[in-house]
């Protein structure tokens, strides 16, 4: 299963677009919010189904802030993160997926794409699309791919600027 995340699009889905050429068919597509009124256009260039959650800069988003699916045996909780201040670290988060039984945790807001390994759970940000703030400031998406072992495995990438 292929599952294309991405976070922090903040209304700007040219780069969106560049991932889906580059990437191929996906099998679903995880936002992590900040969306600012796109759901509807993300759905339709996705090609597969899509699940968001809401962002501190979804103000009218009709999205949860937190959303938890199972796929490929695998609990997932997906959050922007900003209500458990991630800018900060993770401690706050990590609570929250132990309460939502969460081995994979998926998160935005910080803009920064990273993939943290805690115990038994995995926290994945992938960063921003369309405002990074790592070093080299590329747009940054992550891929994850679960096998038909049903292990899950983790790739940042990034666009070039152009």
């Amino acid at each position: 299963m292929k599952i294309l995340l991405i976070s922090d699009t903040h209304g700007r889905l040219d780069n969106f677009r560049r991932i889906l050429k580059s990437v191929g068919p996906m099998d679903w597509v995880l936002h992590m919010g900040d969306v600012t009124g796109d759901e509807e256009l993300v759905k339709a260039e996705a090609g597969c189904p899509v699940e968001f959650v809401a962002g501190n800069c979804d103000r009218m988003s009709q999205e949860p802030w937190d959303r938890f699916l199972s796929l490929g045996g695998h609990g997932i909780l997906m959050t922007h993160g900003h209500r458990y201040h991630v800018n900060y670290g993770l401690d706050e988060l990590e609570e929250a997926a132990e309460l939502w039984e969460a081995d994979v945790v998926l998160y935005g807001h910080t803009h920064v794409p990273e993939i943290t390994y805690r115990g038994d759970r995995v926290f994945v940000n992938p960063g921003s699309t369309t405002l990074p703030r790592q070093p080299g400031h590329h747009p940054s998406y992550v891929l994850m791919e679960i096998d038909n072992k049903g292990e899950c495995h983790f790739t940042i990438n990034y666009l070039p600027t152009t």
